[in-house]
C-alpha cells in the first residue's frame, strides 16, 4: 500500500530544508573523522617525501616521513593508516619473496608508526603486486595468474605483518580461499585479536591507473587483471563474494573502487549488515583534484559530498587520500 501524502500546500517539503540549524536536525547520513582511513605510500629512503604526478597533492614518504605523517594524522583524529610500499621495478622477483620479508618497507613502517603514534590503527595490504616483476596480485605461471600457491605466499604476508605489529589486514588480491587460510594461520600463530578488512568486492576497473604510478606498478603489469578481479558488470557476484569472505572469518568488507559501485556499498550493507567500507580509489581522487585545480569545481564541496555519499550508500567508513584534509575541515 502506497503511504498517504497530504496535499500541497499541506506537504511543504521546503520548510525541512529553510535553516542550517533544521537542515540538521532531519539530516540522514552525515561525515565525521572518525569515518577516514588514510591511505599512505611509502619508499626507500631516509628524510624524503616525492610528488606522485599523476595524484596531485598525494606523496611517497620514507619510513621516518610516515611515522610523522601517522602522528599528524592521529592528532587530527584519523583513526585508522593504511601502507602501500612503493617498490622500483629492479627489487621486483619472480618469486616475491621481499612480500613476506620481516624487515620489507611495510613491516618497517608498521613498527615505527606503532612507535610513533600507538593510538592509530595500521592498515596493510596484502597482495603481491608491490614485489611481482610481472605486477600481478599472484604468482604467474604459462601466463596463468594461479590461485592456490599464490594463498600459500599470501599467509607467509599475513603473518610477517602481523608480527610487525599491524591492527588490519587488508587483502587485496582477490583469490579465491584466502581469508580462510589467513584467518587461520592468523590465529594458530597467536594473533587472534589482528582483524581482516577484505577487499571482498573489487572490480577490474579503470579507475586504478593513478595508483599504479604511486607503487611503481604501471610498467611492470603484463595483461590485465580480469582473470581475478571482477567484471564491472555484475552485481550478484559480489554478493556472494562477500557472503563467502564473511563466512571464512573477514572481520569487515571493502567495495573498491567507490563512486562507480556505490549501488554495490548499499546492497552489501542491506544484506549483511556487516561493517562495510569503501575505497576512494586513486582514479577518483584524481578526477575531483584536477577539477578543482582547473577551477572547474569547488575542490573542498565536492571533496566533502563525495565522501558523505559513502555514508548515504551504507558504509561504515571510506578509505580516501582526502582523510587528512577533510579531518580538517570536519574538525573546524
Amino acid at each position: 500500500m502506497k503511504p498517504t501524502v497530504a496535499p500541497f500546500p499541506a506537504a511543504r517539503l521546503r520548510r525541512t530544508r529553510q535553516s542550517p540549524a533544521i537542515r540538521a536536525l532531519v539530516r540522514q547520513s552525515s561525515l565525521s573523522v572518525d569515518d577516514l582511513i588514510w591511505p599512505i605510500f611509502v619508499r626507500a629512503g631516509e628524510d624524503m617525501e616525492e610528488p606522485v604526478p599523476s595524484m596531485p597533492g598525494v606523496v611517497r614518504r620514507t619510513v621516518d616521513r610516515a611515522a610523522i605523517a601517522a602522528t599528524e594524522a592521529a592528532a587530527l583524529g584519523i583513526p585508522a593508516i593504511c601502507i602501500f610500499p612503493y617498490t622500483a621495478q629492479d627489487d621486483r622477483t619472480e618469486d616475491c619473496a621481499e612480500a613476506w620479508s620481516p624487515d620489507n618497507l611495510s613491516n618497517r613502517a608498521i613498527r615505527a608508526i606503532k612507535a610513533a603514534a600507538p593510538d592509530i590503527a595500521v592498515m596493510t595490504d596484502v597482495a603481491l603486486d608491490p614485489y611481482n616483476i610481472n605486477g600481478h596480485d599472484g604468482f604467474v605461471v604459462d601466463g596463468e595468474i594461479i590461485n592456490d600457491e599464490t594463498v600459500e605466499a599470501l599467509v607467509r604476508m599475513t603473518l610477517a605483518q602481523a608480527e610487525a605489529g599491524a591492527d588490519i589486514i587488508g587483502p587485496s588480491d582477490m583469490m579465491d580461499g584466502r581469508i580462510g587460510a589467513m584467518r587461520a594461520a592468523l590465529e594458530a600463530q597467536g594473533h587472534r585479536n589482528v582483524m581482516i578488512l577484505s577487499y571482498a568486492a573489487k572490480y577490474a576497473s579503470a579507475f586504478y591507473g593513478p595508483f599504479r604510478d604511486a607503487v611503481g606498478a604501471s610498467g611492470a603489469l603484463t595483461g590485465d587483471k580480469k582473470t581475478y578481479q571482477m567484471d564491472p558488470g555484475n552485481s550478484d557476484e559480489a554478493l556472494r563474494l562477500v557472503q563467502r569472505d564473511l563466512s571464512e572469518g573477514a572481520d569487515m568488507v571493502m567495495v573498491k573502487p567507490g563512486m562507480p559501485y556505490l549501488d554495490i556499498c548499499r546492497r552489501v550493507k542491506d544484506s549483511f549488515g556487516a561493517p562495510t567500507f569503501a575505497y576512494q580509489v586513486s582514479g577518483e581522487y584524481a578526477m575531483i583534484r584536477a577539477a578543482a585545480l582547473n577551477g572547474w569545481i569547488d575542490g573542498e564541496k565536492a571533496m566533502l559530498e563525495s565522501l558523505l555519499a559513502f555514508k548515504r550508500a551504507g558504509c561504515d567508513g571510506i578509505l580516501s587520500y582526502f582523510a587528512p584534509e577533510a579531518a580538517r575541515l570536519l574538525n573546524g
